[in-house]
């Protein structure tokens, strides 16, 4: 495979890097930054906020936003090449998206597969240019890495559902405008069969948000709460009891989104071993052990990049996302802690130190990879599902899978 620039593609990353180079909000990025190093859930949070609207309203106004996504819904009709183009060119700058990015690369594909036509043109232009900010209410407490185990329930009442239940580590939900749920409608069928999705106003009376701060000192994570919240039927997406099959589309376009985006910390570990120096006074690009490492990862790396780019050119042809880009999640997510341990391991004591700099980077990537291991599925969900479903191996062993889901013991949840 060729993958250099075709003509129009080097014409098309020309026009992008010009419109970049006039539009660069480094302002907005350093505000961004010192927010985001505040560890503030309130004003940090806010700041945050309000600078990545700024970026993402430019670029919406510019034809910049959600690119693949049909003009009518606030995209270009762009082709998925063109959109990795950008996001290329974007650069560092594309930061100022990461608080949009469960509606862009999750919620926002969802409801272009599910959603009525008249949803579709009310809900992706104000995801596409930051306006609503959107969450994903999938895992809970009880479940574990077992999404189709969730217990919160979802009952019909004429026109309406009544919801009650709790979900955890629900990104951007102290935030979120709107969310993605999965509830369970009927408790006598299958786990995977008796589950509906929904999408639910975050202000709805009866939601409650509590943010949680994680272990790399940071407040992107929320439990959500819900008691006796009312969602009229017509935010059902796809069929009674069906929620499953949505969820699917929901879930690959999420583990792609991950394994494209995550930090390896390749680029980042290379500079920095071109610059530590030794107990013996040498860098530590020159020792062998540490050359060695960086080879294997660099290899890796550039495998996962053409893993993504395989992914990408299913997408150009009209396909959705499949089970093989878990490959890029477990890869990315995995080489990520290692990368962080190594760099730590090379600073020695001052491995420990968390506040800026090089040192911190890794620190915090060192924490944060942790939770992307279970972000978007676990790393032993991931191989289940590359060994079943890309490589065709014998399926593993589940004994509740045809038994209803109110017969299956609680004990131990």
């Amino acid at each position: 495979m060729d993958f250099d620039d075709t003509p129009q593609e080097a014409e098309f990353r020309q026009v992008v890097r010009d419109w970049i180079l006039a539009n660069a909000p480094d302002d907005l990025l350093q505000q961004f930054c010192e927010a985001e190093a505040a560890r503030d859930a309130g004003e940090g949070a806010a700041t945050m906020l309000r600078v990545s609207r700024i970026w993402q309203r430019r670029k919406a106004e510019a034809g910049w936003a959600c690119l693949a996504w049909p003009v009518e819904f606030g995209g270009r009709g762009a082709t998925p090449i063109q959109r990795v183009i950008f996001d290329q060119e974007e650069g560092a700058y594309g930061r100022l998206s990461w608080l949009f990015r469960v509606g862009h690369h999750i919620a926002g594909p969802t409801l272009a597969a599910f959603a009525s036509d008249a949803q579709r043109r009310a809900l992706l232009p104000a995801i596409a240019s930051g306006e609503k900010v959107w969450c994903q209410l999938f895992s809970e407490p009880a479940s574990g890495s077992d999404l189709a185990g969730l217990r919160t329930r979802a009952v019909r009442d004429g026109e309406d559902w009544v919801v009650n239940g709790q979900k955890i580590w629900t990104t951007v939900g102290h935030i979120a405008d709107y969310g993605l749920l999965l509830a369970r409608t009927d408790a006598t069928r299958p786990k995977h069969k008796g589950l509906t999705m929904f999408f639910i106003d975050m202000k709805s009376e009866g939601v409650e948000v509590r943010p949680i701060k994680d272990a790399s000192d940071t407040y992107e994570f929320n439990e959500v709460y819900f008691t006796d919240v009312r969602i009229p039927d017509a935010q059902r997406l796809g069929e009674i009891n069906e929620g499953w099959n949505v969820s699917l589309t929901t879930l690959m376009n999420e583990r792609l989104s991950i394994g494209a985006r995550l930090m390896t910390g390749v680029p980042e570990l290379l500079d920095f071993a071109m610059a530590c120096e030794m107990e013996d006074g040498t860098l530590a690009i020159d020792d062998p052990q540490v050359r060695s490492k960086l080879a294997t990862w660099v290899t890796r790396a550039n495998g996962l990049k053409y893993t993504v780019y395989r992914a990408v050119s299913a997408l150009s042809r009209g396909e959705r996302p499949g089970p093989e880009n878990a490959i890029g999640k477990i890869v990315a997510a995995s080489m990520s802690q290692e990368v962080a341990a190594f760099a730590l391991s090379l600073q020695g004591p001052m491995g420990v130190v968390t506040d800026g700099g090089a040192t911190g980077k890794f620190a915090h990537m060192l924490f944060e990879a942790a939770g992307k291991r279970i972000a978007g599925g676990t790393d032993e969900i991931m191989r289940n599902i590359i060994a079943e479903r890309v490589l065709g191996l014998p399926g593993d062993i589940r004994v509740d899978r045809d038994v209803p889901f109110n017969a299956i013991s609680s004990r131990g949840r």
